[in-house]
């Protein structure tokens, strides 16, 4: 019997706790740790993997710590600091012991040093403003020495650097996406950039071109969206995965959802599975049964399984194996005793 222990954040004031039994193919709520307000976006500390970090996507927002004990129980939280704006749906530990958080609706965010305990948040960082008439930042990706920060409203990625001290970050440069696409997350490969655009429901590949300001044109700019969408329907992309070549899946792929805000298809919100090699291109499409796919990612030896739910509907949270060698998904476990989450955590 293969157990897994799996947090879930979302829009409440908890962070739920799933067991998968790969062997039953079963998916059991175990239990839900308090927190504040609306932590939907949940991530692991890059060493200590007992420690957890959560937004409060709230008016004014914060960061929280906790630790995270058996069966995914949280302590805490053992400390919080304001994100010094508002809604902030995205953190992200760096390898430097500082900590992501930008704020969706006020355009702006921090990137906050840890003491000498990666569980307590020093109050030294300086608020980063993005220089936009709309700015919507919705990520952070550390790349060497910079941080990515894909920004819907304005439809670039700055490129953040540390400005001489921990917590005081500078832009130096952007790269620039198609207009009106709104850049939500990103995942990167070597030198390429692929970049997921919630408004055009689009997948763009582009080599990362030299700072601060450098350009590259785009290698690919695909659609995420299913086939015949019901009237009415109205689109949005959500998250973006990509796993990399192992012994059962021999070639890597990039996972995109979809999130139907409109009139919703009957089976569900889509999955879209892109090759990446030899070149870019779309391979299925997987009807989830979810509704808003939202919160989604991998967990298992080899990424085998994929735990996804959605911020509307009531399907709860729903367990996927990945069959095909990758190119394709099948539900395996449901659970739904909590009708919505938004992030996951999958725990060593």
């Amino acid at each position: 019997m293969v157990n897994f222990t799996i947090l879930a954040g979302g829009y409440a004031s908890f962070v739920a706790s799933y067991l998968f039994n790969s062997d039953t193919s079963s998916l059991t709520l175990l239990n839900q740790s308090p927190t504040g307000l609306n932590p939907s976006w949940i991530t692991l500390h890059p060493t200590n993997k007992s420690i957890l970090y959560a937004v409060n996507e709230d008016s004014p927002g914060a960061l929280q710590s906790f630790v995270i004990g058996p069966q995914g129980v949280l302590t805490g939280p053992i400390d919080q600091i304001s994100s010094e704006g508002d809604s902030p749906a995205f953190t992200a530990p760096l390898t430097t012991g500082q900590v992501a958080i930008m704020n969706y609706d006020t355009g702006n965010g921090m990137i906050i040093p840890t003491t000498m305990d990666p569980l307590h948040f020093s109050s030294s960082a300086k608020l980063i403003t993005f220089p936009a008439n709309v700015s919507h930042p919705h990520m952070a990706v550390q790349h060497n020495n910079e941080v990515f920060v894909p920004d819907l409203g304005a439809d670039k990625i700055w490129r953040l650097v540390e400005n001489g001290s921990p917590g005081n970050w500078k832009i130096q440069g952007f790269i620039s996406q198609p207009t009106g696409s709104g850049p939500r997350h990103i995942v990167l490969r070597d030198n390429t950039l692929f970049t997921l655009h919630e408004l055009s429901s689009t997948l763009t590949q582009q080599l990362i071109p030299s700072p601060p300001n450098g350009t590259s044109p785009l290698l690919a700019n695909l659609s995420i969206l299913p086939p015949n969408l019901p009237a009415g329907s109205d689109m949005h992309a959500g998250e973006i995965l990509l796993t990399e070549a192992s012994p059962s899946f021999p070639q890597p792929f990039i996972y995109t959802s979809n999130r139907n805000t409109g009139n919703v298809d009957p089976r569900g919100d889509t999955i879209a599975i892109f090759a990446v090699e030899p070149q870019l291109r779309l391979l299925q499409q997987v009807y989830t049964g979810i509704d808003q796919v939202r919160g989604m990612q991998f967990g298992g030896p080899e990424n085998e399984f994929l735990i996804a739910s959605g911020v509307a509907g009531s399907a709860g949270t729903i367990m996927f194996k990945r069959t095909h060698g990758g190119a394709n998904l099948t539900q395996v476990a449901q659970n739904t005793e909590i009708a919505q989450r938004s992030g996951f955590v999958w725990l060593p």
